[in-house]
């Protein structure tokens, strides 16, 4: 059963790492997919991997940045344009920033992180929302972190945003479930993304196989999650499955968030 089937899903940093596993999760379900993302080249390369996977799958390309406004409002626009609706929106463009404590944190990285992380989020829930109200229906699945739901030294910034979008994920829900649109975040952990993967170079840049190792042994189960485990969350978020979870934060992390001084 195709979970999806005709359902028209719009995914934000859809080029590599969490975006493109959920955009391959989602076309195998049936669904029309829109894909965003800042990096035209990796955009077009992701599209012929998943059409090659699943050749029957509808895809549109729109290149943004979504931390500019008007940016998201195109692509927003030409994804109605297109398919005439959007009933998902995998809202999940976000990157990390740097490594570094609080007082030594690089200002101009700090704002980056919050026009992509916070404002990103925000300018794709502003007008999406509005097309999802008129159609009455809406799945919506902001990407927060477990650095959401807890504090993780020397990533600032990165937290900050990351606690905004559960906050903003709760508010969403609270403000427009009567209109047939559910709203909730997901809280990954470490998974294995170049994102993540960049990041155990920060932490040791001569052997990050080293640091992903001995992070790894601190989960319940002594090891990283994979994109794809995280797709398939996604994609029962945003299917007709998920009929009565609304602004919930929810882990995926192996059950590492659960122990206290973990970090």
């Amino acid at each position: 059963m195709e979970t999806l089937k005709n359902r028209v899903i719009l995914i934000t940093g859809a080029a590599m790492g969490l975006g493109y596993a959920t955009a391959v999760e989602a076309a195998k379900e049936g669904a029309k997919l829109s894909l965003i993302d800042y990096n035209g080249e990796l955009l077009e390369k992701a599209k012929k991997e998943i059409e090659a996977l699943h050749p029957e799958v509808e895809i549109l390309l729109t290149i943004a940045d979504v931390s500019d406004e008007k940016a998201v409002k195109n692509y927003v626009d030409e994804t109605v344009a297109t398919y005439g609706r959007i009933d998902g929106f995998y809202n999940n463009a976000g990157i990390e920033g740097k490594q570094a404590p609080l007082t030594e944190y690089d200002l101009d990285v700090f704002k980056k992180v919050v026009d992509i992380n916070l404002m990103g989020v925000y300018y794709g829930l502003k007008y999406i929302i509005p097309v999802m109200q008129k159609q009455e229906y809406g799945r919506i699945v902001n990407v927060a972190s477990v650095g959401g739901i807890r504090g993780v030294k020397n990533q600032t910034a990165y937290v900050a945003t990351k606690h905004a979008v559960a906050g903003i994920t709760k508010n969403t829900a609270l403000e427009y479930g009567s209109f047939g649109i559910l709203t909730n975040a997901i809280a990954p952990g470490a998974i294995l993304t170049p994102m993540v993967a960049e990041a155990f170079k920060q932490v040791n840049p001569e052997n990050p196989k080293a640091a992903e190792a001995e992070y790894a042994q601190a989960n319940p189960t002594k090891r990283l999650g994979l994109p794809e485990e995280v797709g398939k969350l996604v994609v029962f978020l945003m299917s007709e499955n998920c009929s009565y979870v609304n602004g919930q934060i929810i882990a995926i992390d192996g059950g590492q968030s659960n122990a206290y001084g973990i970090v």
